[in-house]
């Protein structure tokens, strides 16, 4: 089986990241690397750069880890994206970054986390930037 990892270049998808890492390795599974831009987004601060991917790649490398980086558009709905993606690489567990927002503002915005937490059809591992996981 797999991990699926949803990274965005922010303190909160380096989290994702490490935790996914530490995830894959503790439970000896490869690694996907998700990164999906907005299609026909000119700017998008969501995208990594080739050089955070590769970093990520080594970090899991180092770790042990076989890892794939799956670079995808996506038109409005970042959530299904993902859930799509975790279930054609039939993923055992998906790891996403979870930022703070008031509750004014995931009212009025929706919440890509909490869409895939309430709709994914297997175990979500939901991470906070600068929280130890020990």
């Amino acid at each position: 089986m797999s991990i699926l990892v949803g990274y965005i270049p922010t303190p909160v998808g380096e989290a994702a990241a490490q935790a996914a890492i530490a995830e894959a390795r503790l439970r000896g599974e490869k690694l996907f690397v998700v990164n999906s831009v907005r299609e026909g987004a000119l700017v998008d601060k969501s995208v990594a750069s080739d050089e955070d991917l590769a970093r990520i790649a080594a970090d899991a490398a180092t770790a042990g880890i076989e890892v794939s980086i799956l670079e995808s558009t996506h038109s409005d709905d970042l959530a299904e994206e993902v859930l799509a993606l975790a279930e054609a690489h039939d993923v055992s567990l998906i790891v996403i970054g979870l930022r703070q927002r008031t509750q004014v503002g995931k009212f009025i915005m929706g919440s890509h986390a909490q869409r895939i937490l309430l709709q994914a059809d297997r175990p979500v591992l939901a991470v906070k930037a600068g929280q130890d996981r020990h």
